[in-house]
C-alpha cells in the first residue's frame, strides 16, 4: 500500500527504518498512531505500519515538539493548524493559532535555554570541587 495524496503515490518506508531516521522508538511511534497524533499512510500485506515522507516529516516536527513540553493534544492541533494552512493558505484564524504555538515555543525555548545554564554552573561547581 502506499499513500494516495494529491501529488500521487509516495514511496512508503518501513516502521524500523523511520524510527532510525526520526530518532523515534518504534513504542513511540505505535502510540503515535493509536492515539491518532501521527498515523502512517498505509499498512503492507502483512499488516507492518508504512509510512511516507509527509508521514516523517509530520513525525520530525512532533519530535522537535516533545522538549519543550508541548502535550499530545497541542501536538494534534498544531499538524491540523499546519494541514489546514497548507489547505487553505491565508486564514487570519489559523495564521493566529499558529502565531501563538510560535510564541509558546519561544517562551519554552527561553525557559530551556536558562534550565541549560543552571546545569552548566552546577557542571561547574561540581568540577570546583
Amino acid at each position: 500500500m502506499t499513500d494516495q495524496r494529491a501529488a500521487g503515490p509516495q514511496p512508503t518506508i518501513h516502521i524500523g527504518a523511520v524510527a532510525e531516521r526520526t530518532g523515534l522508538s518504534l513504542r513511540t511511534l505505535r502510540h503515535y498512531d493509536d492515539v491518532g497524533l501521527v498515523r502512517p499512510s498505509g499498512r503492507s500485506d502483512g499488516g507492518f505500519r508504512l509510512y511516507t515522507e509527509d508521514d516523517v516529516e509530520r513525525l520530525l516536527l512532533v519530535r522537535r515538539m516533545k522538549p519543550l513540553g508541548f502535550t499530545l493534544e497541542e501536538m494534534t492541533d498544531l499538524l491540523d493548524v499546519a494541514d489546514r494552512i497548507a489547505e487553505r493558505g491565508d486564514d487570519d484564524d489559523l495564521r493566529g493559532r499558529l502565531a501563538a504555538y510560535v510564541r509558546a515555543a519561544e517562551q519554552r525555548r527561553e525557559d530551556l535555554a536558562r534550565k541549560l545554564e543552571w546545569a552548566d554552573e552546577l557542571i561547574a561547581l561540581l568540577r570546583s570541587r
